[in-house]
């Protein structure tokens, strides 16, 4: 009597854009794929900043992993707090018990870093993960809330004022979407404050905002960001923050209740588990095929991998995770097959940020993009990347209602 071997099995950690990616390039391969996460969502970070500004619910970005992967046969998802990685027994050790693998995705993606500043990490805010969102949405309308009863004018001005801290696309996106909440709609919810009291500030470190896109594209940011009355302050570093004052290498410390932390990512801890000494940002190194040197079963992809393109590291962004999860699913499935892998290379689909209503910056194959043109353009590329027909049709209902109604349609505090 003859017996049938198991299919060789892929063990995918994090259900982000490179693991989702990955999990999805699998179907039809001869493996059984296990797909483990701590949340039973995807969810699309690119548009977090707009449920922290009111414009979107949770929902509308995120979407059950189930669903997304039900017609999938070789699938299983298991949802999961995954505690390390025992590189030697092959098993991906959970709080639910070991899961063996034959081979390894890690895409466990990347965490905010405070650059080991205590108070900050303690008091400012993140923009990571859904209970980070719908944090700073709470707190932004506590603060009006608080505001109106205040009698104390320094006291009301400093709950007035929100400091954005990270002159990336988060960050800029983050402070023309609070700009325009507070201009646009919140005045008419408050019309007994006086808007003279709010201050929206953007803090960088570097030179100058948007540092991944030519220079001109920075500045015409800076420019569309001044009309809306952020104030923008370059080569400004942030030295601290305890909740009630943001402290300011060599200048002058600003009051407030308020610093969003947009500044810095790294890999999340647990890729310290693959026992490889980190590169910058904890980022794990990786062989041109996205293999471990020590353990060529092991991928790692996405923000956690650490991998340069004519020297220089590629950047820690939605497209470079789906373009590695697709890389490392067929390198996969060759090396199970014996045969060589492939080394990645990147395609680079451009950068696009917005600024608000009709304004953004876009750099697309080589081309610039500026205003109403590339507002218009981020809008097509975020609605079509959105997974599920209905999250497309309810965040474009809410896109038209905000853009004609001048309205937002989540201003609720709740007790997340």
């Amino acid at each position: 009597m003859s017996t049938t071997s198991p299919p060789p099995r892929v063990v995918v950690i994090g259900a982000g854009f490179g693991g989702l990616r990955a999990a999805r390039a699998l179907r039809g391969a001869a493996v059984d794929v296990i797909l483990i996460d701590r949340c039973n969502y995807h969810l699309f970070q690119p548009l977090l900043y707009q449920v922290a500004t009111a414009g979107l619910g949770p929902d509308q970005i995120s979407y059950p992993v189930r669903t997304i992967l039900r017609r999938q046969r070789n699938v299983e998802f298991r949802m999961a707090q995954v505690t390390g990685v025992d590189l030697d027994r092959r098993a991906v050790l959970t709080a639910a018990g070991p899961v063996p693998y034959d081979s390894l995705i890690f895409a466990a993606g990347a965490e905010t870093h405070f650059f080991g500043m205590e108070g900050v990490r303690r008091h400012a805010f993140g923009l990571k993960g859904i209970a980070d969102a719908v944090g700073i949405r709470n707190h932004v309308l506590r603060c009006f809330e608080e505001a109106v009863l205040e009698r104390d004018p320094a006291l009301r001005r400093a709950l007035l004022t929100f400091v954005i801290a990270g002159g990336g696309p988060t960050g800029v996106e983050m402070a023309g979407a609070l700009s325009e909440l507070i201009r646009l709609v919140l005045r008419k919810d408050y019309p007994r404050l006086d808007l003279a009291d709010v201050r929206v500030l953007l803090l960088e470190a570097a030179p100058r905002i948007l540092s991944g896109m030519p220079e001109d594209l920075g500045a015409a940011a800076v420019a569309s960001l001044a009309a809306k009355r952020v104030e923008v302050a370059c080569g400004t570093l942030v030295s601290g923050y305890d909740g009630a004052s943001v402290t300011l290498k060599g200048r002058e410390a600003i009051a407030t209740r308020t610093l969003i932390w947009a500044a810095g990512v790294r890999a999340v801890e647990l890729a310290r588990a693959l026992g490889v000494p980190p590169a910058a940002q904890g980022r794990i190194p990786v062989e041109s095929t996205l293999q471990l040197r020590s353990h060529p079963e092991v991928f790692v992809i996405g923000d956690a991998a650490y991998l340069e393109a004519d020297g220089r590291a590629l950047p820690m962004m939605a497209p470079v995770a789906i373009q590695m999860g697709q890389v490392a699913s067929g390198n996969v499935v060759r090396a199970l097959r014996g045969e060589s892998p492939l080394p990645f290379r990147y395609k680079d689909p451009g950068s696009l940020a917005t600024i608000g209503r009709n304004s953004a910056v876009a750099f697309i194959g080589g081309y610039k993009f500026r205003g109403l043109p590339a507002w218009i353009a981020w809008l097509f590329v975020h609605l079509i990347q959105l997974i599920g027909f209905r999250n497309r049709l309810i965040v474009l209902i809410n896109w038209a209602w905000d853009y004609f109604l001048y309205e937002r349609a989540v201003r609720l505090i709740t007790r997340e």
